[in-house]
């Protein structure tokens, strides 16, 4: 571009000079007189009038080529900045994966296989799991996994090393044929940049992670999504989740979005809303947690808004027959939530054992159930009750992991005197079933010193 002007700006000035010389030259030859006489231009130039005839010509004619080659330079330049300016208003695009996902749609859809129902759904996912994978799991695992999708899209699944709590997603993504995403937690994150990815202003593009890949395809079809946070405590949960924590408890539909730039393009993605995009109803968060001292504690807050599974053993291994995978839809999954729910009602006597263990807590422990837990009950119970399981042992789970979790914040020592108490209250009040759960969850007390 430099180079064109200064070229142009001499070839300009080489034709100015030279039609300067050329008019010297045609008022010298008109000023010439037949009678021979000399005079002030022939003196100048000291020239016969033949000579000065053939200069003029040459004048001439370098004077027409300068001026044809400024001319192809001007236009040449004119082209140049016009290319320039078009670049300039055409930006590149930022998000080239999922512009490409625009281009080229969700890889692997296919037909959906919705025939089934929960109890099928539970059991088939287990044989599948076992058979296929190598993976064992008790039922009541596999129903709480379920179940506690039902009733919120973050699942916690805690315990000791090596008992299968980032294998039980893995798993699940493969059952329902759409593989779970799998973003290992890194000790450093704090916003949720470090999940989605961030703007780079030195290459002008977006550092596009797995997750928001992920994200963006789950607004494009139907099937079952799972994004497993693998050791999600290593960093504090309620820093780099914060956005989704909230959107999580939104229902499904436009106010769910998720900020992911500041500003909108005419290339963005074409999901992209004011550089948002919509956090659709088809994701499963399903968080990892180590109990260590390379982690850190969940807060209530993270806990009050997930379903925990413990996985503390292992289970024993089985023979299973392998029934393949269930490409179930979303919208199906939804729908058999919805049938359980209305088909199978949390029963009254379930709900008095809630509403006597909450007053029971509140009395000799200060704690209480509050409504979010209820209203979890009321979903969760209904469809652990579908997949093949029973009321008794449904609200046994729940109130273990979602009511006494809360004795941890309390003096172990108060716990460890009321601990007795407590079981022969548990007991007591779920009649002739043994809630396991509770009681070995507050037996733990007592071992306190």
């Amino acid at each position: 571009m430099k180079k064109t002007t200064v070229m142009t700006a001499v070839l300009c000035a080489a034709a100015l000079i030279v039609t300067v010389c050329g008019v010297f030259l045609l008022v010298s030859l008109s000023a010439y007189s037949g009678a021979g006489e000399i005079n002030g231009w022939d003196m100048m130039f000291m020239m016969p009038g033949s000579a000065l005839s053939v200069a003029a010509a040459a004048l001439l004619l370098t004077d027409c080529a300068c001026i044809a080659l400024a001319a192809v330079l001007i236009v040449s330049y004119i082209r140049t900045g016009r290319a320039l300016k078009n670049n300039v208003e055409k930006k590149p695009e930022r998000f080239s994966r999922l512009m490409k996902i625009d281009r080229e749609g969700v890889s692997g859809k296919t037909a959906y296989n919705d025939r089934t129902d929960l109890s099928s759904f539970c059991d088939g996912f287990r044989d599948f799991a076992a058979a296929d994978m190598g993976l064992y799991y008790d039922k009541s695992v596999i129903r709480s996994y379920v179940a506690g999708m039902a009733c919120t899209h973050l699942i916690i699944l805690q315990g000791i090393s090596g008992t299968g709590k980032t294998s039980l997603p893995f798993a699940f993504g493969k059952y329902v044929c759409r593989d779970a995403a799998v973003t290992p937690v890194q000790p450093g994150w704090k916003d949720r940049s470090d999940l989605l990815g961030y703007y780079n202003e030195f290459t002008d593009s977006y550092t596009e992670t797995e997750l928001l890949c992920k994200l963006y395809e789950a607004d494009l079809c139907d099937d079952v999504f799972t994004v497993v946070l693998d050791e999600m405590n290593i960093a504090r949960v309620e820093y780099y989740f914060a956005e989704f924590l909230s959107l999580l408890e939104l229902p499904d539909g436009p106010d769910r979005r998720v900020r992911v730039t500041a500003d909108s393009r005419d290339n963005d993605p074409a999901l992209f809303e004011n550089g948002d995009l919509r956090l659709s109803d088809n994701v499963w968060f399903v968080g990892t947690a180590n109990n260590d001292d390379s982690t850190l504690a969940i807060s209530d807050k993270v806990y009050d808004r997930a379903f925990v599974i413990e996985l503390n053993g292992r289970c024993r291994p089985f023979t299973a027959n392998g029934s393949g995978r269930s490409h179930v839809s979303a919208s199906r999954l939804k729908e058999m939530f919805r049938e359980a729910t209305l088909n199978n009602p949390m029963s009254e006597r379930i709900r008095v054992i809630f509403e006597q263990t909450d007053a029971y807590l509140t009395e000799h422990f200060g704690i209480s159930a509050g409504n979010r837990v209820i209203r979890q009950a009321e979903r969760f119970i209904p469809v652990f009750t579908a997949c093949g399981g029973t009321e008794d042992e449904a609200a046994d789970i729940l109130i273990c992991r979602k009511i006494l979790r809360r004795l941890e914040n309390i003096n172990p020592v108060y716990c460890r005197d009321g601990a007795d108490g407590l079981i022969r209250f548990l007991n007591g009040v779920f009649g002739g079933y043994a809630p396991e759960n509770s009681v070995n969850y507050v037996r733990r007390f007592k071992a306190v010193n």
